[in-house]
């Protein structure tokens, strides 16, 4: 395992590096960040002072080396709009991000992969045929849409639940959270389940045709035999080999989450790092773009090691050495 867990993290810096590269290759080509750092109306003169004093003067493989060298010290330089270092910048929105992600996450693999089992054990049931129904809309209706129609009912006709924003917080240490509060819980509950929609869908339509498939298999059948409860034949025999490819899923998903929660964040106001992506795509500031992309990288490169790992706990046949 150890060996195994070397070589990734190895594929993960080259992974990186390749990412970061194409990152630079790209924002080239994307508009002047001169423009944004000096303003529409600087001289000609102004223009050049800042593109030497940022050191956008240079080569394109200079300018790549000096940010790699500083990203390797934690150090990935200031952004050109708020003029602050971008990590600072990044790891204030990471709590609302998280707490955000975490909850939808949690929603949706606990409500899929029970209601999975729940349907595959009665398929044909009145309850069963709805639940499958709702999971195709879940899978069919665009994420903006969903957010929008539970802001509608919830918020302007019910008027239950804040429109947007995240509430009161509290800060434990460097993580503000709004966990701790009526307030952030109320703030959450709307965007946590417009981000479960489409990911509770996909869980319990894979958990679903998992069990459906294993129930028929003929240690099951043997297992029903020997008289073993209910309890021990679904969870223990049937549901743990059908655990393989949801892990799957849910380490894609969560890391897609993490990543590239914009459409959400923006919906809701919610100030985490999908809204800092979308506000620094329109601003060009490029620092931030790129540091948050190589997050992103890391944080999906993460999610599948420990992924793999699992799946060694879940079958003891998988060996990685």
């Amino acid at each position: 395992m150890a060996t195994y867990i070397t070589r990734r993290l190895i594929q993960g810096v080259i992974v990186l590096l390749c990412v970061s590269f194409i990152c630079f290759i790209i924002f080239r080509y994307t508009g002047d960040p001169v423009v944004t750092l000096a303003g529409v109306y600087a001289t000609l003169k102004d223009r050049e002072e800042i593109r030497n004093a940022y050191g956008l003067d240079r080569p394109f493989f200079v300018q790549y080396v000096r940010f790699i060298a500083g990203a390797a010290r934690g150090d990935f330089g200031n952004s050109y709009v708020t003029r602050v270092p971008v990590l600072g910048l990044i790891m204030e929105r990471i709590p609302a991000t998280v707490e955000l992600v975490v909850t939808s996450a949690i929603l949706a693999l606990v409500l899929g992969i029970g209601l999975g089992v729940l349907v595959s054990l009665r398929p044909y049931a009145a309850i069963n045929r709805f639940i499958m129904a709702a999971s195709l809309g879940g899978i069919s209706i665009p994420t903006f849409l969903i957010g929008i129609l539970l802001i509608m009912i919830f918020s302007v006709y019910l008027g239950i639940l804040p429109p947007f924003g995240r509430g009161e917080t509290v800060s434990i240490g460097f993580w503000r959270t709004g966990l701790l509060t009526w307030s952030g819980i109320a703030h959450l509950i709307l965007p946590s389940l417009t981000l479960t929609g489409y990911q509770l869908a996909v869980l319990l339509r894979l958990t679903r045709a998992g069990m459906r498939e294993v129930l028929t298999e003929e240690y099951i059948k043997t297992a029903w035999a020997k008289g073993l409860s209910p309890q021990r034949v679904i969870f223990k025999h049937a549901l743990k080999n059908v655990l393989i490819p949801v892990v799957t899923m849910s380490g894609l998903m969560l890391g897609e989450l993490l990543a590239f929660a914009v459409v959400t964040e923006t919906i809701f106001q919610w100030p985490g790092m999908g809204n800092l992506l979308l506000k620094s795509i329109y601003e060009s500031d490029q620092p931030v773009i790129v540091t948050y992309i190589m997050l992103a990288s890391v944080i999906i490169l993460s999610i599948n090691i420990v992924v793999d790992i699992i799946y060694a706990f879940l079958n003891p046949r998988i060996r990685y050495d």
